[in-house]
C-alpha cells in the first residue's frame, strides 16, 4: 500500500509542479462533500490515488474528501484506506506548500464479503499506519506503522524516497502556535484566554493555512497548531477519518498529542464518514495547557 501511495504522489507531485504551465489550475465548479469549491487538481489527485489503490489490490474500500459516500474497490484487500487527496488545494495558485494525509485500517468484514459500515467507521485507535506527503520545497513521505514517525524525501534524479528523518520527534514543549486568529471573535473564552498566554510568553504565530505544512513544521520544531469551534463552524472545520486521525496518531508516535480540547483524537467513534471536530495537535506540553488553561 505504501509503495501504491509513494507512486501516486509521485504523479501528483510531477502535476503540481507543472500546474502553472497547463489548465489544471483553479476551481472545477463544483462543491466536494463539505461544501467547499473543488479544485481541478482535487480532482485529478483524487483519480490518481483511487487508481494506484485499486491497481495495488491490497484496499478494499476508500473513503475520500472528494467522495459523498465510500468507494468499494471491488477487489479482496484486507484493508481501508481515508484519504485527503490533497489537502490545501486551494493554496496551488499561490505557490505554498499543499499535501496529501492518508490513514490506514485493517478491514473487520470477511474477505469476499460485502464492506460493512463496521470496515468504515473505526476509531483513530485501530488505525494500522497513517502519514502525509508534503510537496514544498522539496516533497516528503512522513508515515508511521505504531512503531514510531519515519521521514522520506523524493530524491527527483532517482525517482524515489529516501529515509532522511528517521525516528522523528516533536520536542515536548515550542514556541510557535498556529491558528488562524481572524476567527478570534468567535473563538470560545478558554481559547481565547489560551491565544493570551502565548502572546504573554513571546510565543512565534506561524499560520500557513495548509495543514500539513503547518503541521509538520511544528512537529519539525515544536508547536501548536489549533483548528478550533467557532460560531461558524460549531464541530470544527476539519474532518476526524481523513485529517485529524492520521496526524493526531502520527503526533503521538513523536511524542505530542492530539486532542478535540477535551479528549484524545483517536478515541472518538467516528458516525459518519465526513465527521468533523476540533483539533488540537503538536507538542504534548502545549496542547496539555491549551486543553487546561
Amino acid at each position: 500500500m505504501l509503495r501504491d501511495i509513494a507512486l501516486a504522489s509521485k504523479v501528483v507531485n510531477r502535476e503540481i509542479n507543472k500546474a502553472g504551465l497547463i489548465d489544471i489550475m483553479g476551481a472545477m465548479g463544483t462543491q466536494n462533500t463539505g461544501g467547499e469549491q473543488q479544485q481541478k487538481l482535487d480532482v485529478l489527485a483524487n483519480i490518481r490515488f483511487t487508481r494506484a489503490l485499486t491497481k495495488g489490490g491490497e484496499v478494499c474500500a476508500l473513503i475520500s474528501e472528494e467522495t459523498e459516500s465510500f468507494v468499494d474497490l471491488n477487489n479482496n484487500g484486507k484493508y481501508m484506506i481515508a484519504i485527503d487527496p490533497l489537502d490545501g488545494s486551494s493554496n496551488i495558485d499561490v505557490n505554498v506548500s499543499i499535501g496529501t494525509i492518508f490513514s490506514i485500517y485493517r478491514r473487520k468484514s470477511a474477505v469476499g464479503q460485502p464492506i460493512t459500515e463496521q470496515d468504515i467507521l473505526q476509531k483513530g485507535d485501530e488505525q494500522v499506519a497513517a502519514g502525509y506527503i508534503l510537496y514544498g520545497s522539496s516533497t516528503m513521505l512522513v508515515y508511521t506503522t505504531g512503531h514510531g514517525v519515519n521521514g522520506f524525501t523524493h530524491e527527483p534524479s532517482l525517482g524515489e524516497y529516501v529515509l532522511s528523518h528517521p525516528n522523528m520527534q516533536i520536542p515536548q514543549d515550542g514556541k510557535i502556535y498556529s491558528i488562524n486568529e481572524g476567527s478570534s471573535n468567535s473563538f470560545s473564552d478558554k481559547v481565547k484566554k489560551y491565544i493570551e498566554h502565548c502572546k504573554n510568553s513571546n510565543y512565534t504565530a506561524r499560520y500557513i493555512g495548509s495543514l500539513v505544512a503547518d503541521f509538520h513544521r511544528n512537529l519539525l520544531k515544536g508547536g501548536i497548531y489549533i483548528y478550533p469551534a467557532t460560531a461558524k463552524d460549531p464541530n470544527g472545520k476539519l474532518r476526524l477519518m481523513y485529517e485529524c486521525n492520521a496526524l493526531a496518531f502520527i503526533a503521538e508516535q513523536a511524542g505530542g498529542k492530539g486532542t478535540d480540547g477535551k479528549g484524545r483524537i483517536l478515541e472518538i467513534q467516528p458516525t459518519s464518514l465526513h465527521q468533523r471536530t476540533p483539533f488540537y495537535v503538536g507538542s504534548a506540553n502545549m496542547v496539555m495547557k491549551a486543553e487546561t488553561i
